[in-house]
């Protein structure tokens, strides 16, 4: 996935299905300078944790 459209889905109101190895995701927040995003599973919402962008998957 590419910053510019992880930022949209961010900041979005409505679910976008995304995954990061093969598990669905919340994305929380881009950081354009690192290109990383940080998310939480659907499962775990408490485990927070920042991933590249490029690893995500929009289903």
């Amino acid at each position: 996935m590419n910053i510019g459209r992880a930022k949209e889905i961010s900041e979005s109101a409505e679910m976008v299905g995304v995954t990061y190895n093969g598990n669905p995701v919340i994305i929380q927040h881009v950081d354009e300078q690192t290109k990383t995003a940080r998310i939480y599973t659907k499962a775990d919402p408490e485990n927070e944790m920042d991933v590249p962008v490029n690893s995500l998957i929009e289903e």
